[in-house]
């Protein structure tokens, strides 16, 4: 079964080979509702509600979304953050989401499937092929991985501009074009993209050193860097 929708601002497909169909419907009504309770953009959801100190009681999803960003402004020194000025917790949510969606789909019995939100992916089994954009030509690929019940996530300039800031600076960080983490799950692959963009180059290694990760990057010169155990396809 393969569907895709527009949801939480960017196209979300999935590919399921086996399992229940019906439980691609719970899936993407998951993360309609996560739009709905975690987007900064809309004034009636949680984060808003929150940032205006409207809520007396954090919800429990919330409470943790919020737990994952702290943890990753303490492991990079400040240089991540979820305040923009405002809350905006979205450098998480979707990785944490769209992991969420793939674990409903595995818990209504599927063995083999790919979710892919606007190219970051949670694949299970496998072995998948997933493409590696190239950071200065949209029409081809700079590396394919393969990956088999693991997700991938890139951060990078070319889609949205020098929208990732080193919030120790405020400034946007230029030294990288592109960042891949390859992890176990696609809640600390997307995570630990876009807070290794935010450190710069120095990010790669501090991705690296991460538990499970694996990372392939360019910088703003055009080099390549890759950690040993990246699963390149042959």
């Amino acid at each position: 079964m393969r569907r895709v929708e527009h949801v939480m601002g960017f196209p979300v497909s999935v590919d399921q080979r086996d399992g229940d169909p019906a439980a691609v419907d719970r899936a993407f009504a998951w993360l309609r509702e996560v739009d709905a309770r975690f987007s900064p953009f809309r004034p009636d959801s949680e984060v808003s509600r929150l940032d205006r100190g409207e809520l007396d009681r954090v919800p429990a999803d919330l409470a943790h979304v919020l737990e994952l960003c702290a943890h990753y402004e303490e492991a990079t020194g400040g240089a991540f953050s979820a305040r923009r000025p405002g809350l905006d917790p979205c450098a998480v949510v979707k990785g944490w989401a769209v992991q969420r969606a793939a674990d409903l789909l595995v818990a209504a019995g599927a063995t083999r499937l790919v979710v892919n939100a606007g190219g970051d992916v949670v694949a299970v089994g496998g072995p998948w092929r997933v493409g590696v954009r190239h950071p200065g030509r949209a029409d081809r690929l700079c590396a394919v991985l393969e990956v088999a019940d693991r997700a991938v996530a890139t951060s990078g300039r070319y889609e949205r501009g020098d929208h990732v800031v080193d919030a120790r600076t405020g400034e946007p960080v230029t030294d990288l074009l592109s960042l891949t983490v390859v992890a176990p799950t696609l809640t600390e692959a997307d995570a630990t993209a876009t807070a290794a963009f935010a450190l710069g180059v120095e990010g790669i290694g501090w991705a690296a050193a991460r538990p499970g990760c694996e990372v392939f990057a360019v910088d703003a010169e055009g080099r390549v860097h890759r950690t040993p155990g990246l699963p390149l396809a042959a």
